[in-house]
């Protein structure tokens, strides 16, 4: 007997095809919570009795339908809840498939036993160094160390929640929930880019975009994540919480740049970036930190020129220097 939470992950998924993959889940069962870029919870409870499928067999439904309509595969973990779900869906690691947990106490403990202990949702480095000075280094040990040993290694709330989470217990339902509002641009390259400089400009393209688009609509954006697609469809996808929302885009500019400075991609061949403003939010009730520096409110102000002129004469009648020509 299996359980009836589905932890599933779509590897490669583009951000605009996300959407439909999400409705795809909805229609196998109402129950789905949305984990973007490329994941999602699904309840399935209801769908076993609908179906007359066990949570197994509507895993490789799920799989079987992926592939027909979306020409994609997906991995699926499946578990009696979503902490399981999820490390069941890490046992499989990027590669598509079914992995599923017994939903028996001695299936759990089974597979929990050779676990490392820094797998379990929250807990830290600092965490799983702690109990490894006491010889705790994996999820069966942890769960079978006495309770007194564990207080005093980490405290009495954080023992408790490690202990629980070590022995597979999650009371965490799944929350039904579309994706956050996203706002997102994509560049694909003509041919593989191994030129940094001409990736920054058309990270400098999109965000321009983002930009004026967030303030065409009067919005800000929390974070920004980038994703950069290789040659060889593999992925990386990175995301930063923005110091403050914002519209500005010398502020995105420089989030992106960074997040591709960081990826260290050196000679990767790159097929395509594309860059996502999540945590959307009415620009009227952002709140931004003053600045003393007045080339900051000449920039803005030309900004404002810029989306004007915009607005009057097409995207490309203004805009800073060095975006690549899409048109």
């Amino acid at each position: 007997m299996t359980g009836a939470v589905l932890h599933i992950r779509f590897p490669g998924c583009p951000p605009e095809r996300y959407p439909a993959l999400l409705r795809l889940l909805h229609g196998i069962t109402p129950v789905v919570q949305a984990l973007p870029p490329d994941a999602a919870l699904a309840d399935v409870r209801g769908a076993q009795r609908y179906f007359g499928l066990d949570a197994v067999q509507l895993a490789r439904l799920v799989r079987v339908r992926v592939l027909a309509l979306h020409g994609t595969d997906c991995a699926v973990g499946v578990a009696g809840n979503p902490l399981l779900a999820r490390l069941a869906l890490d046992r499989l690691g990027r590669a598509p498939g079914v992995f599923a947990v017994p939903d028996t106490a001695s299936g759990v403990a089974g597979f929990l036993a050779d676990q490392p202990v820094a797998a379990l949702p929250g807990v830290g480095s600092a965490t799983a160094r702690a109990l490894a000075d006491y010889g705790l280094e994996t999820a069966g040990e942890t769960a079978a160390a006495p309770s007194a040993t564990l207080q005093r290694i980490l405290g009495a709330a954080t023992a408790r929640r490690v202990r629980q989470a070590a022995r597979g217990v999650d009371p965490t339902p799944v929350v039904p929930s579309g994706p956050a509002r996203v706002l997102i641009a994509e560049h694909r390259f003509a041919n593989d880019e191994l030129d940094a400089e001409r990736r920054r400009r058309a990270l400098l393209t999109l965000a321009d975009e983002l930009g004026f688009r967030l303030r065409d609509t009067g919005q800000t954006t929390g974070s920004l994540a980038l994703t950069v697609r290789y040659a060889d469809l593999t992925a990386t996808t990175r995301g930063r919480t923005l110091p403050e929302p914002t519209a500005h885009t010398p502020a995105l500019v420089g989030v992106a740049y960074a997040l591709h400075d960081a990826l260290g991609l050196q000679r990767a061949r790159v097929r395509a970036v594309v860059l996502r403003a999540d945590a959307l939010a009415d620009a009227a009730h952002a709140t931004r930190q003053l600045s003393l520096d007045p080339r900051d409110e000449r920039r803005r102000l030309a900004e404002a020129a810029a989306d004007r002129a915009r607005r009057r004469f097409g995207p490309r009648a203004a805009g800073p220097a060095g975006v690549l020509d899409v048109a």
